[in-house]
């Protein structure tokens, strides 16, 4: 018998041996499946060791050779004046409005408009068509101006005739000698009536002073009118000016000005409110005005204005974005509690004191105290810095704390350190690259000073101007 044709894989017989052509493929299956498991091994140690080599064809961040968990963003130590800034609302107008103490009496027949300024010589108002003159001073009207008639009563006599003069002393006659008084004792003719002496300085009109008189002569001088001079005395010159005066306004020239005539601001108003409307009786307090400058009130808590000192500058953002120089002109005297609650506890305390009770009182005080406020106003050089804006919220900014050419770094520099306090990680590459010595990964501790606007002074033996620290993750 001749061999049959042998297996390729096994090398064994072929169909005449079928048994170890079995074996020989069982085998050979567990050869193949032990190469994979090999190849497979082999696989995932080579990308282990190239990601650990760091030979990955990624385009990750880089990290400049430091640990995955570090940042690559480096800043430097700068030099700069830092200044801690403080916020508050306020609202820009025109002031706290003021009542005119307008004193005319009558029928209101003409107002002005919200709004409108009124300069020396215009009228606030009418009344019973009477114009209520503006004028500038600090002095109110208080009594009517001009001079002072004679008292012609003390220089005729009523009753003393001649009979004043004699024994009998009843004459009530009629300045005659009293005839219906009799005569005298000695029948002699009764003597020249005393009513016969004159009396000049009675007679003649006598000047009125007073300071009020030389406001209101400055204010009818500025107005254009002169032939008088302006002094502390309403004289017989002064009253032919007003005639005047009179005459271009249309009133009656009468010499004199009414109390009700005339009233007195500091200087150029704004009409800011009308209470009332024509046909109404005149009365104070129906037209109110304020300043025509524009500026800023805030209401500042009571315990903290030691920002709010006279002549102290500020930042005022106004609604438009922009930003503009302002000036405290004024801190109120008087607090106001916010929600109305201090003033009743105010109240309780001081009665509470008078009966032994004054414990739930005090802290009733304590707390309006608390959120009680004080009106400060900042006012503008440069009222043309403000636009056309005339009124809206503001934000007002005032500095509380300032720092200057000290070291900086912005705040999210600082680390933690483990023994305590807060430290700057170096970012340079040691003396071979030109850094800082140590190299990355080295920290430095630092002394904190005043942190603004996101960055904060620091200082210590280790720190200088340009360094270069890394801010953490």
């Amino acid at each position: 018998m001749k061999d049959g044709p042998r297996d390729p894989v096994a090398g064994a017989a072929g169909p005449g041996d079928p048994e170890d052509a079995g074996r020989d493929r069982a085998v050979a299956r567990r050869r193949n499946r032990l190469a994979l498991v090999v190849a497979g091994f082999l696989v995932v140690t080579g990308v282990s060791v190239a990601g650990a080599l760091g030979l990955g064809g990624g385009d990750g961040p880089d990290h400049g050779g430091g640990a995955p968990n570090r940042s690559s963003e480096v800043v430097h130590v700068t030099r700069a004046t830092l200044t801690d800034q403080t916020e508050i609302d306020g609202q820009l107008g025109h002031g706290p409005q003021v009542p005119f103490p307008v004193r005319a009496k009558g029928t209101v027949t003409w107002l002005p408009s919200t709004g409108t300024t009124l300069r020396r010589g215009q009228a606030v108002m009418r009344a019973d068509d009477r114009p209520v003159v503006l004028l500038y001073g600090s002095l109110p009207m208080y009594r009517d101006l001009g001079v002072v008639e004679p008292e012609r009563s003390s220089a005729t006599g009523t009753g003393a005739g001649a009979g004043a003069a004699t024994d009998a002393g009843t004459g009530t006659g009629t300045g005659d000698g009293g005839s219906a008084g009799g005569k005298s004792p000695a029948g002699k003719a009764p003597s020249a009536p005393a009513a016969s002496v004159t009396r000049p300085a009675a007679d003649a009109a006598a000047p009125l002073h007073g300071m009020d008189v030389k406001q209101f002569e400055s204010n009818l001088s500025a107005l254009g009118y002169s032939g008088f001079t302006v002094d502390e005395s309403y004289t017989e010159l002064t009253a032919n000016a007003v005639k005047r005066w009179q005459k271009d306004l249309g009133l009656p020239q009468t010499g004199r000005v009414g109390a009700g005539d005339v009233v007195y601001a500091p200087g150029p108003v704004r009409v800011a409110g009308i209470g009332a409307r024509v046909g109404d009786e005149a009365a104070v307090g129906q037209v109110s005005y304020t300043s025509t400058a524009r500026m800023v009130t805030v209401a500042a808590p009571a315990a903290d204005t030691d920002w709010a000192r006279r002549g102290s500058g500020v930042t005022v953002d106004l609604p438009d974005g922009r930003s503009v120089r302002g000036t405290v002109a004024s801190l109120g005297s008087d607090a106001s509690s916010a929600s109305g609650g201090g003033g009743d506890g105010t109240g309780a305390g001081d009665g509470g004191a008078g009966d032994g009770g004054g414990t739930d009182g005090g802290s009733g005080g304590g707390a309006g105290g608390r959120s009680a406020t004080v009106s400060v106003v900042i006012t503008f050089d440069d009222q043309d810095s403000l636009g056309r804006l005339q009124s809206g919220p503001v934000t007002v900014r005032y500095t509380r704390k300032q720092r200057k050419d000290v070291l900086t770094v912005p705040v999210a520099a600082l680390t933690a350190l483990a023994e305590g306090g807060y430290g700057l990680e170096l970012a340079g590459d040691g003396p071979r690259g030109g850094g800082d010595a140590g190299g990355p990964g080295r920290f430095v501790p630092v002394r904190t000073g005043l942190f603004a606007g996101g960055r904060v002074e620091v200082s210590g033996p280790g720190v200088r101007e340009g360094m270069k620290v890394r801010i953490p993750k």
